[in-house]
């Protein structure tokens, strides 16, 4: 698995070999984690977006500590992990592509300003640099696993948020986020409301109406696969002692849950998963 990139510093290195990386690709879990904003990577030739460096640490530029929890969560679940490898700023991959936000002009109430009045050939290199590379290697993947005859697999988006947003405050440790299938959250959501002192949001920070919910919809919902979008509260998984006890907290969770038959979806129940 590979290392989360730092929540401290910010620098212009060069592209990594690829746009987005898919680990644990054999793994013979049910689950498949997707990180869509785990780097806040923004290849050389973009330089800095005119942003501080300062800036490209913040959440705007992508989803810190969200590929921490990813990488662990995938290893407890045995579970391949796919992840984008290029900044939100760039692209946000978790937007469908005519998406008036797909390019932030403006994250938060921070202006972008080599985002802002781009032409449609900028705006197709930024899709074809990383948005539909993503996509293209959750669809492989899902694909593989639809010919190796596995378990229709349960999708799972790991994503943070922060604990405030405009101004406003926002109390939930974390948010579960779903369509009307609620065949992994209604269980994963019952059981998290146990754990003594945990706010838990339903559908809260975001929900789907908010237009957040483009990679599950794309890959799971279309093809009625189970699914569900989870948002850890930023400031809660600062540290990797952190992030391995919100993934130990999550697979301890999601384990019972995916073993079950899954009404609407494809079964093989007599493959472990």
């Amino acid at each position: 698995m590979g290392k989360a990139v730092s929540k401290e510093a910010w620098t212009a290195d060069k592209l990594p070999e690829s746009p987005v990386r898919v680990s644990n690709a054999a793994g013979r879990g049910r689950a498949i984690i997707l990180c869509d904003h785990a780097s806040n990577h923004i290849p050389a030739k973009f330089g800095t977006l005119g942003l501080s460096p300062i800036d490209l640490t913040r959440h705007i530029a992508w989803d810190p500590g969200a590929l921490g929890v990813s990488n662990m969560l995938a290893m407890l679940l045995d579970a391949p992990l796919v992840e984008s490898r290029i900044s939100r700023l760039i692209v946000d991959c978790n937007r469908p592509p005519d998406a008036p936000d797909l390019i932030p002009s403006i994250s938060e109430l921070t202006v972008v300003p080599a985002n802002q009045q781009l032409d449609e050939a900028a705006i197709k290199e930024r899709i074809a640099l990383s948005h539909r590379p993503y996509h293209a290697a959750i669809e492989d993947l899902i694909g593989e696993r639809e010919r190796e005859d596995f378990p229709a697999p349960v999708l799972v988006a790991i994503h943070s948020y922060t604990p405030v947003y405009r101004g406003v405050s926002r109390p939930w440790h974390i948010g579960i986020i779903h369509d009307a299938d609620t065949s992994i959250a209604a269980p994963l959501i019952e059981g998290l409301e146990r754990i003594e002192g945990l706010i838990v949001g339903d559908n809260e920070p975001y929900s789907p109406a908010d237009r957040v919910y483009y990679t599950l919809e794309r890959h799971a919902s279309a093809r009625r696969l189970p699914a569900v979008m989870i948002e850890i509260r930023n400031d809660l998984i600062t540290t990797p002692h952190e992030e391995q006890v919100w993934a130990e907290r999550l697979a301890l969770l999601l384990k019972p849950i995916i073993k079950k038959p899954l009404r609407g979806v494809r079964e093989t129940p007599d493959r472990e998963s």
